[in-house]
């Protein structure tokens, strides 16, 4: 991959059962993808759906070979959000929200500038029945409104400037491609997250933050 520049896309956790689950991306990155750069230092790699300070500091200290993708759930939601009030299976994905110093970190990279962090949304949408019961599914469907939930988080940041590069410049710039040439427009004006959505053959399906209100609509 590194001969032929195939870039590496790689969700970052050890799958070691020892290993507590909340520091499985660290893990992944001491045991295996700091001795893997060191062996193939020309490697490139995007650090899927970053979840910790640990993941910023490796990729910002890496070479322009190394990137993250940072969804907009793991920037509004901590950990305390899978148990607020009881079990919240709505709120459990993978890799799994951290601690509160984390998600702060992850607002600071993505409102950073740098053309290492870019928009991926990880969104999974899984049925409610696949989410409401033993051993339930992990994902985060964020597509309904991923767009307006992370202008709100650069709002939030005072860094609305830089949002349209995290979204639509960075990643084709890694890549080597050209930017997309179409253009969606967001305004500031109120409106809703949908409520469940139902799917033929599915039941429904639950989005982030269902029936929340936005501050941030796309046009049309």
């Amino acid at each position: 991959m590194e001969k032929i520049g195939m870039p590496l896309l790689v969700h970052g956790e050890t799958t070691d059962p020892a290993v507590d689950v909340f520091d499985r991306e660290r893990a992944f990155l001491e045991l295996i993808l700091q001795p893997m750069i060191h062996r193939f230092p020309g490697l490139k790699v995007v650090f899927e759906h970053a979840t910790t300070e640990d993941a910023i500091g490796f990729v910002t200290a890496g070479g322009d070979n190394i990137a993250a993708t940072i969804t907009a759930h793991h920037l509004i939601i901590n950990r305390n959000a899978m148990f607020e009030g009881g079990l919240r299976p709505h709120m459990y994905c993978l890799p799994v929200a951290k601690r509160e110093r984390h998600r702060l970190a992850l607002r600071q990279a993505v409102t950073s500038g740098s053309p290492k962090f870019f928009l991926g949304t990880d969104s999974a949408p899984h049925p409610i029945a696949e989410k409401e019961t033993d051993c339930g599914c992990a994902g985060i469907f964020s597509a309904p409104a991923a767009l307006e939930l992370y202008a709100r988080v650069f709002e939030e940041e005072y860094a609305l400037d830089k949002l349209e590069a995290f979204a639509s410049l960075n990643g084709p710039a890694f890549y080597g491609l050209l930017p997309n040439e179409e253009r969606v427009t967001l305004r500031k004006r109120r409106s809703k997250v949908p409520g469940n959505i139902k799917v033929k053959g599915a039941g429904a399906v639950r989005p982030f933050l269902a029936g929340g209100t936005l501050t941030w609509s796309l046009d049309g």
